[in-house]
C-alpha cells in the first residue's frame, strides 16, 4: 500500500509538470469578405465582439481590406476612405491583438495575421515577375509562443473559372484555365514555403486561406471524376508537401462546408509534429459567424460567404 500512495503521489507530480509545462492556444482563420464589409457601418462592433468571444490568440484574415461603400456595391475611390488594412492596428487593439503584419498583399484582397505574440513576416510572394503571378499574393510568416516557433502561411488563390489574363474566357473556362492556373500558383506557394525548410516535415508549420478550390478527399461529396482539374490544387498539396488536411483528418468521412454555396475551399493544413498537439478544429456556423445573403445587393452576403475555422491547440 505504502509503494502505491508513494506510485500515485509521483504520478500527481509527473501529471503536474506535465500541464505546467502546456500551452493552450486557438487560432482564428476568416474570410471576411471586403473587410468585414457587412459590419464596418457598424464600427466593426459585432464582429469585435465575436472575436472577444473566441478569444483566439492568432487570427488569419482573408480578404481584410474595405473595398466597398457602407450598405452598397460601389468601390472606395479614395484611400482614406477605406480604414482597412491601414488601421489593423486599431482594430485589433479592441479585440487585444498588440502585433499585426499584412501577410500576402499583391491586389485588395490581403491576408492580414494579428497575434497576442511577436510576429515576423519571412516573405510575400506575389510571383516571379515572369511566367507566374499570385494573383492576391501569399505569405509566410512566423508567430513565437511560449519558445514555440509556428511557421503561418496564408494565401487566397485566384478565384475565376477561365486563366488569369486569358484573352478568350470562355475557351479558357472550357478548358479548365482557372483550375489550371490555381495549381500552378499553388506549386509556387509550396516551393517558396514549406518546400524552403529540409526539415519542414518535423516543424511546426500551418497553412491556410481561401484556396477556391475542392478536394479530392471530399468527393464522396462530390461525386465527380477523380481526373476532374477541379482537384488539381490540392491533389498538389497532398502529394507534394508534408502537409496533413486537419479538417479531414479529424472528421474523417464527414462533409464539412466552408462557404454558404456549400463547398469546402478553406483549408486548414498542418504539418505532422502540429498535428499532435491540435486539440480540435472546426468551422464556426452559429452567431454572428452564419452566413445569409444580403437581402438587396445579391453578390454580397452578412457577415461573409465564408465561415471562420476555430483551430485549437496544446503546445508542448
Amino acid at each position: 500500500m505504502k509503494f502505491l500512495r508513494v506510485l500515485c503521489m509521483a504520478l500527481t507530480v509527473l501529471s503536474a509538470i506535465s500541464c505546467s509545462a502546456t500551452k493552450e492556444v486557438s487560432i482564428l482563420y476568416w474570410n471576411i469578405q471586403n473587410g468585414m464589409w457587412a459590419d464596418q457601418g457598424n464600427n466593426y462592433d459585432n464582429f469585435v465582439g465575436f472575436v472577444n468571444e473566441i478569444n483566439p490568440d492568432v487570427c488569419i484574415w482573408c480578404e481584410a481590406e474595405s473595398r466597398y461603400i457602407t450598405d452598397s456595391d460601389k468601390k472606395m475611390q479614395m484611400p482614406e476612405d477605406q480604414y482597412l488594412p491601414w488601421n489593423w492596428d486599431m482594430l485589433a487593439s479592441r479585440y487585444g491583438h498588440k502585433y499585426v503584419l499584412i501577410c500576402g498583399k499583391r491586389d485588395t484582397f490581403p491576408q492580414v495575421i494579428t497575434s497576442k505574440y511577436p510576429l515576423r513576416i519571412v516573405k510575400r510572394i506575389n510571383g516571379n515577375g515572369e511566367d507566374v503571378v499570385v494573383v492576391h499574393g501569399a505569405g509566410w510568416a512566423k508567430v513565437e509562443i511560449e519558445g514555440k516557433e509556428i511557421n503561418l502561411v496564408t494565401l487566397h488563390t485566384y478565384p475565376f473559372k477561365y486563366a488569369y489574363g486569358a484573352e478568350d474566357q470562355a475557351l479558357s473556362s472550357a478548358e479548365n484555365g482557372g483550375d489550371r492556373f490555381r495549381a500552378k500558383e499553388m506549386q509556387y506557394i509550396c516551393e517558396q514555403t514549406v518546400d524552403q525548410e529540409p526539415q519542414a516535415a518535423n516543424q511546426l508549420w500551418l497553412m491556410t486561406g481561401d484556396f477556391n478550390a475542392i478536394s479530392s478527399v471530399d468527393n464522396f461529396h462530390y461525386k465527380r471524376d477523380l481526373s476532374d482539374p477541379a482537384f488539381l490544387v490540392h491533389d498538389y498539396v497532398r502529394n507534394n508537401t508534408p502537409y496533413i488536411d486537419l479538417i479531414e483528418h479529424l472528421h474523417p468521412g464527414e462533409f464539412h462546408k466552408s462557404t454558404l454555396s456549400g463547398r469546402r475551399i478553406d483549408m486548414v493544413y498542418v504539418t505532422s509534429p502540429l498535428l499532435k498537439m491540435v486539440c480540435s478544429a472546426d468551422y464556426l456556423y452559429e452567431g454572428f459567424p452564419s452566413a445569409v445573403r444580403d437581402s438587396s445587393i445579391k453578390k454580397f452576403c452578412r457577415p461573409s460567404d465564408h465561415y471562420p475555422a476555430l483551430i485549437k491547440l496544446k503546445l508542448r
